[in-house]
C-alpha cells in the first residue's frame, strides 16, 4: 500500500509546511511519492532533495532582495516573484540546490499547473532537477495577473492552485491509497468567492478561460476540502493544518514574520508526530 504526501500552496504560508518538512527529514519520515502545488511545489522540491534547513535559509535571506519578491522585479520582468532569480540564479550560485541528492531519490515528485489556454489542470512528474524542472515548479507557483506565462513542455502555464488547490484526488488515481495532505489554512476554513473578479476580468481578458477558473475557484477548493476530510474520517488520509490563521501574508519581506510561521510548522509537526507515527505504521 503506497502511500503519499499532497502540498498545498497559499505563496508565504508555505513557510509552515517548509518546518514541517523539516521535522519529516529530521525525523526520517518518507513517502512512496509526492504531489505539490504553487507553493508547495517550491517549497516542497527541498524534501525531494533532502536539503534540511535550506527553505528556511533563503527564504529569511532573500525576501529583502527586490530580485526575490518584489513590485520593483514585476516592472522590470514581469514576475512578482522573479522568475529567474528565484528558480535559476539562486539555486544554481547563491544557495545551491543539490540536484544529484533530488535525482538519485527515487521518491516521484508531481507538480500542477494551469494550462492557460484550457482553464484545465496538467500534472507532471520532475523526475530530474535543473532548469527544465525548475521552469515546470515555477510554473506551479506564477499567480495570474503577477506572474508571465510560464511557456514548457509544450504548454503555456500558470498558477496550478487556480484549478487543483489540494490534489489528494490526483494522488489517489496515481495508486497513493494512503497520504498525508499538509494544508495552509486552519480548520473550518471555507473559500470565498474572489473579490477581485473584476480586475481579473480586465487584467486577465486575453485568457478566458483562465478568468472563468479563477471564478469558479472557490467552489472546487471547497469540494476538494470536503473530499480531504471524507478521506480523512475514513482513515485514508493524515491532515495537518495550522490551529490558527497564519500571521503571514502572501508577501512577506521581514524574515522574522517568516520563521514564526515556519517554527508554527516546527511545533505542529512535533505536536503531531506520535500520531502520524501510529497512522504510517497501519496497514
Amino acid at each position: 500500500m503506497k502511500t503519499g504526501l499532497v502540498l498545498e500552496g497559499g505563496a508565504f504560508r508555505g513557510m509552515f509546511t517548509c518546518g514541517i518538512l523539516d521535522v519529516f527529514m529530521r525525523e526520517g519520515i518518507t513517502f512512496d511519492g509526492m504531489i505539490g502545488v504553487s507553493a508547495g511545489a517550491a517549497f516542497g522540491c527541498n524534501f525531494k532533495s533532502r536539503q534540511l534547513g535550506r527553505a528556511i535559509r533563503y527564504n529569511t535571506r532573500y525576501c529583502g532582495d527586490w530580485r526575490y519578491c518584489s513590485f520593483r522585479s514585476f516592472i522590470k520582468t514581469g514576475d512578482l516573484f522573479g522568475g529567474e532569480f528565484c528558480y535559476h540564479y539562486l539555486p544554481a550560485h547563491l544557495d545551491h540546490f543539490d540536484n544529484d541528492a533530488y535525482d538519485t531519490n527515487p521518491m516521484p515528485m508531481w507538480v500542477v499547473c494551469m494550462d492557460v489556454e484550457t482553464g484545465e489542470a496538467v500534472y507532471h512528474r520532475c523526475d530530474k532537477a535543473g532548469d527544465e524542472t525548475f521552469e515546470w515548479i515555477r510554473a506551479s507557483a506564477s499567480m495570474p495577473m503577477v506572474s508571465k506565462v510560464v511557456e514548457v513542455g509544450g504548454y503555456k502555464l500558470l498558477d496550478g492552485g487556480m484549478v487543483d488547490s489540494i490534489p489528494l484526488a490526483k494522488m489517489e488515481q496515481l495508486g497513493h491509497e494512503r497520504n498525508v495532505v499538509i494544508l495552509t489554512q486552519p480548520e473550518g476554513f471555507v473559500k470565498q468567492p474572489n473579490k477581485m473578479m473584476p480586475i481579473v476580468k480586465w487584467v486577465m481578458r486575453r485568457f478566458p478561460h483562465v478568468v472563468e477558473a479563477m471564478a469558479k475557484r472557490h467552489i472546487g477548493y471547497n469540494k476538494q476540502l470536503e473530499h480531504v476530510r471524507a478521506q480523512q474520517a475514513a482513515g485514508k488520509a493524515f491532515l495537518i493544518y495550522p490551529k490558527e490563521k497564519l500571521p503571514i501574508g502572501h508577501v512577506e519581506h521581514d524574515p522574522e514574520v517568516l520563521r514564526r510561521a515556519y517554527n508554527i510548522g516546527v511545533a505542529r509537526a512535533e505536536e503531531i508526530l506520535p500520531e502520524l507515527r501510529a497512522w504510517l505504521a497501519q496497514e
